[in-house]
């Protein structure tokens, strides 16, 4: 009789079309976000929308990466969300540096460029974070990707805090308060998938069977 449980013979969520669908339009629209933003974020002198932006990056590579390990084996997928959380901890130390070196070197930025480009942001990523909430139960790939689309959609919510901030104050505190706290947010994130990940790569070792010397075939 034919095994009705196989891996190949079940739709999961990792072979499912409307995961990989998802995906792609994720990919797209952080990918377009990222140039965007990095745009205004440099013409507006703001270190928020910078560290937006190079979020929008990490999220870009980490939707292509997802889709490259899709109905992988979990070793693999589990090593893939391993790197992918490394680097999203090594961009929060990089945003977490650039805005202490902006503290003696900034000007303060430009409040409108900042509230338009950040409500932009936010609508995008709050669609992407709707579309990806079905899967935010699933492996450390999986939860990678809803904890980056989380993420972005706090991070944009930041942004505009920092951008009336900004026009309120007249200084570039308020933007460099909230580029410091996405740069922890984003090694928080990171964290928190390594930690999984890792978790995930014992639990397969230890679950791998081992050949014994007197083995031998049925």
């Amino acid at each position: 009789m034919a095994c009705s449980s196989c891996a190949s013979e079940k739709t999961t969520a990792l072979n499912d079309p409307r995961w990989r669908r998802a995906l792609w339009i994720a990919l797209a629209v952080n990918a377009a976000m990222f140039a965007a933003e990095m745009i205004a974020g440099f013409a507006a002198g703001s270190k928020a929308l910078q560290a937006d932006a190079l979020d929008f990056l990490s999220d870009a590579a980490n939707y292509a990466i997802s889709l490259g390990v899709a109905g992988m084996a979990l070793s693999v997928r589990s090593r893939a969300a391993l790197f992918k959380g490394g680097s999203l901890a090594l961009l929060g130390l990089y945003i977490f540096a650039s805005t202490i070196w902006a503290i003696w070197s900034g000007h303060p930025p430009r409040a409108e460029v900042m509230g338009i480009v950040g409500l932009t942001a936010l609508i995008a990523n709050g669609g992407v974070a709707l579309m990806l909430y079905r899967f935010r139960t699933g492996d450390a790939n999986m939860r990678s990707v809803w904890i980056c689309s989380r993420n972005d959609a706090i991070g944009n919510v930041a942004v505009l805090l920092a951008a009336a901030g900004v026009f309120g104050t007249g200084t570039a505190w308020p933007d460099l308060i909230v580029a410091g706290l996405m740069a922890g947010l984003g090694l928080w994130g990171g964290f928190q998938i390594v930690q999984q990940a890792r978790g995930e790569l014992r639990g397969a070792a230890g679950a791998t069977p081992k050949a014994t010397p007197f083995q031998t075939s049925p």
